[in-house]
């Protein structure tokens, strides 16, 4: 993560869902996500996709990426994961199976040593 000059806690806003930018609510499903970098993440600019996976199983959504593709430079590994404040990744009840309703398309991803 250094190459990237990126330390553990570095943080960044994320639209959690490139196909469900700016909407309300948004879903996301069990599986690989792309997401979409809206500040600059060390030497990552704004516009980096990141790819990752979700998990909807809990009350709240897991995001983790694990990939970063900056818009004009090759796929690099990351490790992160998506994070908002005051439960606000938590699942709308409405939420089926393999499923997650939120009421925001966006987040916050924060730089990880490790995912646990």
């Amino acid at each position: 993560m250094r190459i990237l000059r990126m330390r553990v806690s570095d943080s960044a806003d994320v639209e959690l869902d490139a196909s469900q930018i700016d909407a309300r609510p948004i879903t996301l499903y069990d599986g690989p996500v792309e997401s979409y970098l809206d500040g600059q993440l060390g030497n990552l600019d704004p516009g980096t996709r990141l790819y990752g996976q979700v998990w909807t199983g809990g009350p709240q959504v897991v995001v983790r990426y694990y990939e970063a593709h900056p818009p004009d430079g090759d796929v690099v590994p990351i490790c992160a994961m998506a994070r908002l404040g005051k439960g606000q990744l938590r699942k709308r009840p409405d939420s089926k199976p393999g499923t997650a309703i939120l009421d925001y398309s966006g987040a916050s991803v924060f730089v990880v040593n490790a995912f646990r």
